[in-house]
């Protein structure tokens, strides 16, 4: 039993050693792909459609609100009251309007996004298995604190290559 064991110790580190670790930088590869930045001009197009109009609005209701203030002194309490509260209803709108753009932005994002990101796992995915990978690793946005470059191989061009005979 204590051979077994003595064994087990003195083959378990060359194990360890015999494992692949492998790195990429997702961010740096999607960024590169056409179709991604396809989807990024989209989005930034629509995010200043979304701005111009709120933009818009919130100017509407400073110009409604300036001239209120002007012709505050001059009006009856009923007609003060109905253009508060006009002007409020319009401060709601423009804070709905901005609440729905952003879902709407987000949703704009996921749906042209999300098949994107699910080609980069898969080639990911798929250049592990061929390497026999046990660990890919995010190496931007401060994921991993230290990747020693000797014993884990960066992937990044292995995985544009894939996605590349994907097309």
């Amino acid at each position: 039993m204590k051979k077994l064991f003595v064994m087990l110790m003195l083959c378990a580190p060359m194990t360890l050693f015999a494992q692949k670790f492998g790195h990429l930088d997702s961010q740096a590869l999607i960024q590169s792909l056409p179709e991604a930045i396809k989807v990024q001009s989209e989005l930034e197009a629509q995010g200043k459609i979304y701005e111009n109009d709120l933009k818009a609005m919130q100017e509407e209701l400073q110009r409604k609100a300036d001239e209120y203030d002007k012709t505050k002194s001059t009006m009856n309490s009923t007609k003060q009251a109905e253009t508060e509260k006009a002007l409020q209803d319009m401060y709601t709108k423009i804070q709905q309007t901005a609440q729905d753009n952003q879902q709407a932005f987000n949703k704009m994002q996921q749906d042209k996004l999300g098949p994107i990101l699910q080609k980069v796992r898969d080639a990911i995915e798929q250049v592990a298995k061929a390497g026999g990978y046990v660990y890919i690793m995010e190496q931007a946005a401060g994921q991993p604190i230290y990747i020693n470059t000797t014993l884990s191989k960066d992937v990044t061009a292995e995985v544009k290559a894939q996605l590349n005979k994907v097309k």
